[in-house]
């Protein structure tokens, strides 16, 4: 370990112990209604995440938006879910500035068609990854992702599982698993249901996983992140390999998750 990362995680552990605010805290229990199903050990282990997080991520505001606390603490909350049980987490390394839109916000696209034929133009978005030092979100839409824990769509979780993708400079939905074991499962798992699903949407069927994961493996991940915390029961009972193979990436078992109001 360099001196860089000493003083680093030296600065962390400090940061982490350190008391969560008061006024803080009133915006989770308030804005996110997932805080209430984690039990009193996961409540302070998230918070304390929080600490670090917001201490060490820039936040801007974007289309005449105002940066508040509120803002900054409800995306921290849930960026962070994805964090618990994790004894010396990264905290998305490569991440360093969170942008946020006021509402759903338009950004160029660029499509590469069969033959190397590209389009470009303007489209309409929640938000987005890059692969490199930003998130970008939409205020309303993380805000109505955090007051309801259990309609499937979350953005921030979204696009927070994709920062985990790209942790190894790629986003193909595979994320840095703790053991090289892991991969052979994790490659068979999902990419059986990938494919199920991306022939199932190609036949125009209804889905229980969100069609838009069917685009790419990237975003199958994503979607799959979303559906393990909000749609638990769902997930597990109707795909419970993806479910176990989630639960050991995620340390966690929202299907454990009780309401503690």
């Amino acid at each position: 370990m360099g001196l860089f990362d000493f003083l680093r995680n030296r600065r962390r552990r400090k940061r982490f112990a350190e008391p969560f605010p008061d006024e803080w805290r009133e915006i989770v229990v308030r804005n996110f209604e997932m805080f209430h199903r984690l039990s009193p050990e996961d409540q302070t282990e998230l918070l304390r995440h929080m600490n670090v997080f917001l201490a060490e991520k820039t936040f801007e505001g974007c289309g005449g938006l105002e940066m508040t606390d509120e803002i900054r603490v409800t995306i921290a909350a849930q960026a962070c879910m994805l964090l618990l049980h994790h004894e010396e987490p990264h905290y998305y390394p490569d991440l360093y500035t969170i942008l946020v839109y006021p509402h759903a916000y338009v950004a160029r696209a660029k499509e590469v068609l069969p033959g190397g034929i590209v389009i470009e133009g303007a489209s309409a978005r929640l938000g987005e990854s890059w692969v490199r030092g930003c998130v970008v979100l939409s205020w309303d839409d993380v805000r109505s992702g955090a007051a309801d824990a259990a309609d499937g769509h979350n953005v921030v979780l979204h696009e927070f599982a994709h920062q985990l993708d790209q942790e190894d400079g790629s986003s193909d939905g595979a994320p840095i698993l703790e053991h090289r074991t892991q991969y052979v499962a994790w490659a068979r798992v999902l990419g059986d249901e990938f494919e199920n699903l991306r022939r199932a949407t190609e036949r125009g069927r209804r889905t229980d996983i969100d069609a838009y994961g069917a685009t790419n493996a990237a975003e199958f991940f994503a979607v799959i992140t979303e559906a393990f915390f909000e749609r638990p029961k769902s997930l597990h009972k109707k795909h419970p390999e993806l479910y176990e193979e989630l639960k050991t990436f995620y340390r966690q078992d929202p299907l454990g998750f009780v309401d503690s109001r």
